[in-house]
């Protein structure tokens, strides 16, 4: 069987931007910044006090009290944003389609808030006995496997667990698989809730975390700032598509992986390039034909002096023709989420025609002297864009995006 071009053709978000796509494409164009006080944590004891959640999230809104207390908040944000996408896509669940349809969703922490209140409860208040329902809360694949009870999805179901690069991998096989004839459509993405005071100790303890907010590639950065949220997009074959008379909002046209081989934490310039190679080679794509890159841009010392090497080593003298921007100065990092968030980002970039801005953004670090479209979102004509995950362990992910004809 020949390759087949893989589409795009529905998207769901829930975020600290918003609670759909409208809100999230809004708040991307005018630049609005969901970094505020963390409210659903205790921040007294630690270091920082801000992240990026779903604010004002409510369970009742979107579940009766007996599904909720069986989805822990990361999955909840799986389903919610999944409803969106399949309500998009106009998508009528036939049986086949129902027997056939894939169901890849990636995430890194799993369900943190069940996990904490099930350490307290066993370490701190002496409980003999904990909720039996501890285990399916916590596993990171309860979002998929909810995603796929949802509408009764009997094709291949599974979680990818990468740390950041979760859902770029999770994204790409999805489209590997449909491109490659093993099924006509995938509900992909990723959704996580690490805002439990254990998970945020833990990250505290990295001393990568700002105090304040999230300033990617300027020289007064201090570090990234968490998100949460939830980010699926449906992919089906162009034809499948045609067939059914879907609006096509974009396509995806590679996807590239590498891995660093070298430090846990550090990142290195030459295993991202090697993401980056990989998914321009996967799209046979010119790396003077890409416009823009939704980078993965975390706002660390170490991120944001690698990437920009990275992009540079591989395009060389067009880098200063490219847009970079950092849309996690905005929604913050949604680890295993993060790639999901941003590849709707990067689609309705193309679609609309409209470039995302890092904000937050002050002075240059020469060190990154890239392009970041600062603080304001730009109308461009662009046709095709990259989004990179890179995570800890050195777990490189590239997507390759084209706007749609």
């Amino acid at each position: 069987m020949a390759a087949r071009r893989v589409v795009i053709t529905g998207l769901g978000v829930i975020s600290s931007l918003g609670r759909n796509v409208s809100e999230f494409r809004d708040s991307l164009r005018s630049g609005c910044c969901g970094i505020r006080p963390i409210e659903t944590v205790d921040c007294s004891a630690l270091r920082f006090k801000n992240g990026a959640q779903v604010w004002g999230y409510d369970p009742a809104a979107y579940f009766d009290p007996k599904a909720s207390a069986l989805l822990d908040r990361f999955a909840q944000f799986a389903v919610v944003a999944a409803r969106e996408a399949v309500a998009g896509a106009g998508i009528e669940w036939t049986p086949q389609l129902r027997s056939t349809a894939a169901v890849i969703v990636g995430s890194s922490t799993g369900g943190q808030t069940t996990e904490d209140t099930a350490f307290w409860d066993v370490y701190r208040l002496g409980k003999p006995r904990i909720s039996p329902f501890t285990i399916p809360l916590i596993m990171n694949n309860a979002g998929a496997s909810a995603i796929s009870i949802e509408w009764g999805l009997m094709g291949p179901a599974y979680t990818v667990s990468t740390a950041c690069s979760s859902a770029n991998h999770a994204i790409g096989q999805a489209f590997w698989m449909i491109r490659g004839g093993i099924t006509d459509l995938a509900l992909t993405g990723g959704s996580e809730a690490p805002f439990s005071f254990g998970c945020l100790k833990a990250w505290e303890a990295l001393r990568v975390v700002s105090k304040e907010t999230c300033r990617p590639f300027s020289s007064d950065r201090q570090g990234m700032v968490l998100g949460e949220g939830g980010a699926i997009l449906v992919l089906e074959s162009l034809e499948s598509a045609r067939a059914r008379g879907a609006a096509i909002l974009g396509e995806i046209v590679g996807f590239g992986m590498s891995s660093d081989a070298s430090h846990l934490t550090q990142p290195s310039a030459e295993g991202e390039a090697a993401a980056i190679r990989a998914a321009l080679h996967d799209a046979g794509l010119k790396p003077g034909l890409v416009g823009y890159i939704n980078a993965h841009g975390t706002a660390t010392e170490a991120n944001d002096v690698t990437e920009t090497a990275a992009i540079r080593s591989v395009f060389g003298s067009h880098t200063d023709r490219l847009a970079v921007s950092s849309t996690k100065s905005m929604h913050g990092h949604a680890l295993g989420a993060a790639g999901a968030l941003e590849a709707i980002a990067t689609v309705l970039a193309l679609r609309e025609g409209v470039l995302p801005p890092t904000v937050n953004f002050t002075t240059p670090d020469p060190r990154c002297d890239l392009d970041v479209v600062p603080n304001q979102a730009r109308a461009a004509d662009v046709e095709f864009a990259l989004s990179n995950s890179f995570a800890f362990g050195g777990l490189n992910a590239v997507l390759a995006f084209r706007r749609p004809e």
